[in-house]
């Protein structure tokens, strides 16, 4: 494979391999991974791509904030002057500095993390800004619209401003580097030699934010050695599911050569359910494609399998989106969360509201709470009975709340606890059935609409494919639905969601 400018490439020959193989002392497999999930930080990721806008959008507003003030307390000067002179200055370089500090590659995390190595770079990068400007304000001849003031006194300021804001930002990503916050968790799928391989390369890649913690094998430990190098072999494919699901991984790094295409595909539909991004090595692969296919950890190529859903600035918009939306819908919808409640009182004895424990993002159980339908004595916490017409154990106001989805609205208070979204797939209960069997045995590949945080109302709801599941086409067409919104999901595709639903609400026929 053809290195791309400035790439590194190191192989590791089976000499080498069996060098740093053998002699390692190796502990019990159920122990290493035990141990390995105990050290694993369970802290969210942070996303480089997050704190490097925001650390831009940060240190530009205090430039336009600092230029505004001085501007505003500078004695003398109209406010149409202001306007005309002042404002278009202050925005320009406000605009102009973090685009180019970041030209030249100041706001990666490691500039972010030594400040003190980036402090003559940045104040260079403002003062020759300030110098064009100064150039540009007497080539305009517009000299007399400025104060000489107020230039030196945003031109110290803005300085002071954009150190002050690194040191704090260092500040932060050391905390976050502690905590591992800021390297991404990531697994092997396949051992040996190719492994090998690809931990040499990505340890020879300075700009790499990969943690390895381990690698996963269906191979026995002839073909697939316990450990290579330092790191372990922690299981196989299947106690990978199992693994991801209790530790924070935000990726899998597939070894398999594209050759081994059956063995691939088997592993694949497995893993694809997962909330991780998946990466199927391009090293040593001996197939060669156009540069544009391949994404780059470091300076390792890699080609994109799955992607993560809601990575970067969807999963911070989606949580903006839920909490605003859902407190406003609280403070307005409380009169008649008030009439439901006392409904639900006055029909019948019991707690007004039911807490029933479904399957949240990642397989995660969840306690979501609705107003009660059933009577109390009748409840069924599981679901292992799906609710059918004229069903006896749903009261009189249960059957009118249940139609018109009004028990659904206490999940707004899940919302804002962060178990679920305003809009996803929706939770089902962890023993719901269609036609007696369970929902994951009755899909192929039903737990892969658990990669993202499941909803009050979805894209399967508002196209008609709401209320009873008891049949396995019901629930196919249910979860293709799921798979398209999580695939597809966008910012207008939610709002869309929101307002279509109340309309699909009348529709009610399979709701009981």
């Amino acid at each position: 494979m053809r290195a791309q400018p400035g790439q590194k490439f190191t192989t590791v020959t089976a000499e080498a391999l069996e060098r740093i193989t053998a002699g390692a002392a190796i502990k019990p497999q159920s122990e290493t991974r035990t141990e390995t999930l105990n050290r694993l930080s369970d802290a969210p990721l942070v996303s480089a791509k997050v704190l490097s806008s925001s650390a831009r959008a940060v240190e530009g507003l205090l430039i336009m904030l600092a230029g505004f003030a001085l501007a505003h307390f500078n004695p003398g000067y109209e406010d149409l002057v202001m306007t005309l002179f002042y404002v278009p200055m202050i925005i320009g370089a406000g605009v102009l500095f973090p685009f180019v500090a970041h030209a030249f590659g100041h706001y990666s995390i490691q500039s972010l993390l030594r400040p003190v190595e980036q402090i003559a770079r940045l104040a260079s990068i403002w003062t020759v800004l300030f110098a064009a400007m100064a150039v540009a304000v007497f080539l305009l001849k517009s000299g007399e619209s400025y104060s000489r003031f107020w230039l030196a006194s945003w031109y110290l300021t803005g300085l002071s401003l954009i150190i002050v804001a690194r040191i704090v930002t260092a500040q932060l990503c050391r905390s976050w580097n502690r905590n591992g916050q800021l390297s991404r968790h990531a697994v092997l799928v396949g051992g040996g030699a190719p492994a090998a391989d690809l931990l040499a390369a990505l340890g020879s890649s300075e700009t790499s934010d990969i943690n390895v913690v381990g690698i996963f094998d269906d191979r026995d430990d002839i073909r697939s050695p316990l450990t290579v190098g330092a790191l372990p072999k922690l299981g196989n494919v299947a106690e990978l599911i199992d693994f991801v699901r209790q530790a924070r991984i935000d990726m899998l790094l597939v070894t398999l050569p594209l050759s081994a295409e059956d063995r691939l595909l088997q592993i694949l539909k497995r893993l694809w359910v997962l909330p991780v991004d998946i990466r199927l090595s391009a090293y040593s692969q001996k197939f060669h494609y156009r540069p544009r296919a391949y994404s780059y950890i470091g300076n390792v190529p890699f080609l994109d399998v799955f992607d993560k859903p809601l990575g970067d600035w969807g999963r911070i918009l989606k949580d903006i989106e839920d909490k605003v939306i859902a407190a406003i819908a609280l403070i307005l919808l409380s009169p008649l969360m008030l009439a439901v409640a006392i409904a639900v009182r006055l029909d019948s004895k019991g707690p007004i509201l039911f807490k029933q424990n479904r399957f949240g993002f990642n397989n995660e159980l969840i306690g979501v709470y609705k107003f009660r339908s059933m009577y109390h004595e009748m409840r069924d916490i599981d679901a292992s009975k799906l609710v059918t017409k004229d069903d006896p154990r749903v009261t009189r106001v249960g059957r009118f709340i249940r139609k018109t989805s009004l028990d659904e609205l206490p999940q707004l208070f899940n919302v804002l606890l962060g178990d679920l979204s305003l809009v996803g797939p929706r939770p089902h209960p962890t023993k719901a059935k269609a036609a007696d069997q369970l929902y994951n045995d009755v899909v192929d590949g039903y737990f892969a609409r658990h990669k993202v945080k499941p909803g009050i109302t979805g894209w399967a709801q508002i196209n008609g494919w709401r209320g009873e599941t008891d049949t396995t086409e019901k629930l196919q067409r249910r979860v293709e639905h799921d798979l398209f919104y999580i695939e597809n999901w966008s910012l207008p595709l939610d709002l869309y969601i929101l307002w279509r639903t109340p309309f699909a609400l009348l529709k009610a026929e399979n709701a009981y």
